[in-house]
């Protein structure tokens, strides 16, 4: 899949749209790396300026945390959009309710629920960076709202 932006992720199938929230969550999965990379030791704290790079990736992670829960948010409501109108045509059908009518509802229902489910995972991501962000970083850059 190629690189994709928080407002591209596409909400139609959950496969495809997991796959671009891991795309997405580059950032959190490699903060470790990232930071053992960029910030340095005490005995390279001369070469290069800890609060710049810290500061720069606190606002990565910020502006990912944004965008994605905005992104993910996005496809829940046009899920839920979906859910009310199947809900609707069962209801106007009666018992008349085909099978697969049926069907197309609870597969719906259940995508919903692993969408929403998918605002906890951000949740879990979120708070396992910061923290090794604050195990690293904070004799370097305090950010105003930690």
């Amino acid at each position: 899949m190629a690189a994709v932006t928080p407002t591209e992720i596409p909400c139609g199938e959950f496969r495809e749209f997991k796959e671009a929230l891991q795309l997405l969550r580059t950032t959190d999965d490699k903060i470790i790396y990232r930071l053992n990379t960029s910030v340095p030791t005490i005995s390279f704290a001369g070469e290069v300026n800890a609060h710049d790079e810290c500061k720069s990736l606190y606002e990565q992670l910020q502006s990912g945390y944004e965008s994605r829960k905005k992104a993910i948010q996005r496809c829940v409501d046009i899920d839920k959009q979906e859910v009310q109108r199947l809900k609707q045509e069962n209801d106007t059908a009666g018992d008349d309710i085909s099978l697969e009518a049926h069907k197309k509802l609870r597969s719906q229902q259940t995508k919903l629920r692993l969408m929403q489910s998918e605002l906890t995972v951000e949740d879990v991501i979120k708070e396992r960076s910061l923290k090794v962000f604050k195990e690293r970083c904070w004799q370097a850059y305090k950010p105003p709202d930690l």
